[in-house]
């Protein structure tokens, strides 16, 4: 085991999470890592997550019954309140950690310029019923990665371990509007400020089931983050970043994908019309072409 040192503060946020509930909860336990407390906050479930939880004779573990049901960012911003630790990590109900997780990450953190630690994970495709498979194959990005994110964000937040006195320093911690997308608002806020540091190995595991919030409701996603590009605007360190473009490109390709599984042609067509010429509107035309269920099955 290690020994004692800086106190992580991990909240789970869970709403009916019974299904996997053990699994996450037993990989926070083998953490080697032992300075650690658990802030479970139940979202207001209806199943036997409540009663799962409280199995665990944990004196790390704390529950946290929420007030009233809440949209997810409003929920993590709750949990926030009750941290200790001078660390901030996250899991779902619905992933869990390698052992060495936390002990991998604590290291980085000599560097007082570091804010976040993330790491590379593990995709576990339950819908395809797949092997396990890595979800980045290349190096990912280190230090000052503004640009690196905004091009392609690679960031999952079953992987991340904030300083808690980065956050501190931010106007907000998450957006409360977002459903979708707020870890994605807080991390990106946070790599126009900070160093980001990041464990290459795969220090977590995800799992893509099909209920996975994102994945049921994408135009909800999609909306959000077309809204947090207009929202962006009044920070000039990102929204003048020349790498947004790529932010607003993947937004309609998802828009285009979106229309024709809803089977919307004539407004995916719209679409590639209306976009300006260039390599983006070339892929758009081209999806056109392919038939959804192709598209689906390569996505799945």
């Amino acid at each position: 085991m290690q020994t004692m040192g800086d106190k992580v503060s991990i909240i789970m946020n869970c709403y009916n999470g019974e299904e996997y509930l053990r699994e996450a909860i037993n990989s926070v336990i083998a953490q080697t890592y032992e300075n650690w407390d658990l802030i479970f906050w139940d979202n207001r479930s209806t199943d036997n997550s409540a009663q799962i939880f409280q199995e665990f004779k944990d004196i790390r573990f704390r529950y946290f019954l929420a007030p009233s049901h809440t949209l997810l960012y409003e929920a993590r911003s709750m949990a926030m309140q009750k941290v200790s630790g001078e660390y901030i990590a996250f899991l779902d109900v619905d992933d869990w950690w390698e052992p060495e997780k936390i002990a991998q990450q604590i290291p980085f953190f000599k560097n007082k310029d570091v804010a976040v630690v993330y790491g590379n994970y593990w995709l576990k495709n339950e819908r395809k019923k797949q092997d396990i498979v890595i979800a980045n194959k290349r190096k990912l990005p280190e230090g000052l990665v503004l640009d690196a994110l905004l091009k392609d964000y690679v960031v999952g937040i079953l992987t991340i371990m904030i300083r808690r006195s980065a956050i501190e320093s931010l106007d907000k911690c998450f957006d409360t509007h977002y459903q979708i997308i707020g870890d994605y608002d807080l991390i990106i806020r946070l790599a126009a400020e900070y160093k980001f540091a990041c464990v290459q190995k795969p220090i977590a595991f995800y799992r893509w089931h099909g209920k996975n919030t994102s994945f049921v409701q994408s135009d909800r996603e999609l909306a959000e983050v077309e809204h947090w590009i207009k929202n962006i605007s009044h920070d000039k360190r990102i929204s003048s970043n020349l790498n947004l473009i790529y932010v607003k490109n993947r937004l309609i390709f998802q828009k285009v994908l979106n229309a024709l599984k809803c089977g919307k042609r004539k407004y995916a067509l719209h679409l590639c019309i209306n976009h300006p010429w260039g390599l983006m509107k070339l892929k758009l035309f081209a999806v056109l072409i392919v038939p959804y269920a192709i598209i689906d099955k390569l996505r799945a």
